[in-house]
């Protein structure tokens, strides 16, 4: 059992910058794959970025170039960079693990509103 908790989220300006981090608890962090997901009001739930526990990492079309994931096994903790934020990143994101048949565990969510 692995839970999940976001942090870093808030009310950000257009063209600002977030640091989200999402802390895990229990075993076997490294050999989850972590993923960041976001879901806007009427939306679908999507993903966003997610990095393997050999390092692979993808993102949505949306936010290439602009945010950037990465974990720290050590700490048990994965991070995503959100870099030139705009109106359309507003949504609640989320972090997930999963793997190997475990999974997948979901955190609580944290709010990003990206807005002048």
């Amino acid at each position: 059992q692995v839970q999940l908790v976001e942090s870093g989220g808030g009310l950000v300006q257009p063209g600002g910058s977030l640091r989200l981090s999402c802390a895990a608890s229990g075993r076997l962090f490294s050999i989850y794959t972590m993923g960041w997901y976001r879901q806007a009001p009427g939306k679908q739930r999507e993903l966003v970025a997610a990095v393997s526990n050999s390092g692979s990492i993808n993102y949505a079309d949306s936010v290439k170039g602009r945010f950037t994931i990465s974990r720290d096994n050590a700490k048990k903790t994965v991070y995503l960079q959100m870099n030139s934020l705009e109106p359309e990143d507003t949504a609640v994101y989320y972090c997930k693990a999963d793997g190997y048949g475990l999974g997948p565990y979901w955190g609580q969510g944290t709010q990003v509103t990206v807005s002048s």
